[in-house]
């Protein structure tokens, strides 16, 4: 008896002993989640290039696309004048933008701890393919603003970020450099190096406070979210816009919301699913052949499709480029003829593509003196401006486009 009551005294202290080591451990660390570090200045440049599309997008932008960008003359001559088959390429363009943001994307969402997000493309494949929005990443009407504002001024600060390292870099190898020099006075020296050894401390300081304000210092998670959930708002804006269904249908026309006016909202609805239902286009839709002749039938690879110049256009030469500097160049002889001499002139022949210089020396046969008349110099000339009226625009699109790539 005395044994079994001696038993329970020791349960009990050990029981007691067990609950006050319980109370007075220390609580669990939250385990925190990596953070983007370097990378942030490549998603910032993604959240720019989404920023951009989405500009792209707004209904001013769109209305310009079809009043001026698709109707301009030399399009309409050189390229083709079926208004169904242009806005289809607008759209593809835009398209395969939007994929490439989504590939890089892709790469950094597998660093995520979000199995969702680590699973992004698989996610966006299926709702380009099928306008299925399982995890509702579309962002609602009143949501959106307040989502690009916070990735400008994401981009913003993490620009900041990366101009003050780079200041910060140059300071320092500077101030290395002193520490080297023998050629200034002792006292001039060191008050120097104090100069620029506290000009490196308020800037690491500002680095420190550009790091918590930018994205470098976000989670993989957070900033993988923001950039999904954009991605999938852009291409419902552009199924949207351009009224694609999962048929991959180019309009004939812009659907009339936009047609009508340059102010008419045009925007992915809450519900996921009304992103297939639009404004009825002016005309039947226009599907492009090699599309819709595609086996697989996904959207991306349709797209691509559409994108593949033929081979008897400049496009799949790579010659676009060099023609569009060619008239250029022209343009500015035209407009000031005065600059040009022997030498210009020499420069644009030996730009002149083999056939195009053999043709031109077939044209010019027999020309002799007549191209010393003032009055068919004139007509000449004149003739030539209204050619480069129409085609100028074009080149200097090209350029552009070049730029921008």
């Amino acid at each position: 008896m005395a044994l079994e009551t001696w038993l329970i005294k020791v349960k009990t202290a050990i029981s007691n002993g067990l609950d006050s080591v319980r109370a007075t451990a220390p609580a669990p660390k939250p385990i925190k989640k990596s953070t983007v570090g370097v990378l942030a200045f490549e998603i910032a440049g993604l959240m720019s290039k989404l920023l951009h599309l989405w500009q792209s997008l707004s209904d001013k932008n769109v209305v310009r696309l079809k009043n001026e960008s698709i109707c301009l003359e030399g399009v309409r001559k050189i390229v083709s004048n079926d208004e169904a088959f242009l806005l289809g390429l607008a759209c593809a363009e835009i398209v395969e933008n939007l994929r490439l943001v989504a590939k890089s994307v892709s790469r950094i969402s597998k660093k995520c701890e979000d199995s969702n997000l680590r699973s992004f493309e698989r996610f966006f494949d299926e709702f380009a393919d099928t306008g299925r929005d399982r995890h509702n990443w579309i962002l609602s009407h009143k949501d959106v603003d307040a989502k690009y504002k916070k990735m400008d001024r994401l981009v913003t600060a993490t620009s900041a970020l990366y101009k003050q390292i780079e200041d910060a870099s140059v300071t320092e190898t500077y101030l290395k450099k002193m520490h080297q020099c023998k050629d200034y006075d002792s006292a001039i020296k060191q008050q120097k190096i104090t100069d620029l050894q506290q000009k490196i401390l308020f800037q690491k300081q500002e680095i420190k406070y550009l790091k918590e304000r930018s994205l470098w210092n976000r989670s993989f998670d957070t900033a993988t979210l923001l950039l999904a959930r954009s991605i999938f708002t852009v291409l419902a804006r552009i199924k949207l816009v351009f009224g694609i269904g999962h048929g991959y249908t180019y309009p004939a026309s812009l659907p009339r919301s936009l047609s009508a006016s340059a102010s008419a909202t045009v925007y992915p609805a809450d519900n996921a699913s009304s992103c297939n239902s639009v404004s009825g286009p002016l005309s039947k839709s226009y599907k492009h052949e090699e599309a819709m002749n595609s086996s697989n039938g996904i959207f991306f690879e349709s797209n691509s499709k559409v994108l593949k110049p033929p081979a008897s256009t400049l496009g799949a030469a790579a010659l676009a480029l060099h023609y569009a500097n060619l008239m250029i160049v022209m343009e500015k002889m035209i407009k000031s003829p005065q600059l040009v001499g022997l030498d210009a002139r020499d420069d644009v022949y030996a730009m002149l593509p083999n056939s195009i210089r053999s043709g031109l020396r077939e044209r010019l046969k027999g020309v002799g003196f007549s191209a010393s008349d003032p009055v068919l110099a004139g007509e000449w000339r004149e003739a030539l401006g209204k050619i480069l009226g129409w085609l100028s625009p074009l080149a200097h699109n090209m350029i552009k486009w070049q730029s921008e790539r």
